[in-house]
């Protein structure tokens, strides 16, 4: 699949993010921590290191997390290319 960047981010345990869009068309991998992930339509769903996010929330209300727990958030970006195709299938969470 084609990528345009990938780069590393940590942010410390008790970390939050009030709402905002994605920056680009990007997976988010997460390698330690967990969040509460929320959408504009009040979805709520756990990021934890098994899960990988494709997002694509790049206009409109965007989303908010905060760290659940005393880990650090490590993540990964990997930022799509332009019409990139994602083949995979999607598993959304209750």
């Amino acid at each position: 699949m084609d990528v345009v960047s990938m780069s590393l981010q940590q942010t410390d345990s008790g970390g939050s993010f009030d709402w905002h869009t994605a920056p680009a068309r990007q997976f988010v991998i997460t390698l330690s921590g967990t969040l509460d992930f929320v959408t504009r339509e009040d979805k709520h769903f756990t990021l934890d290191p098994s899960i990988l996010l494709l997002a694509e929330d790049t206009a409109g209300g965007g989303h908010s997390w905060r760290l659940l727990d005393q880990e650090p958030w490590r993540r990964v970006y990997v930022v799509l290319a332009p019409g990139a195709d994602v083949r995979f299938t999607a598993e959304v969470q209750a």
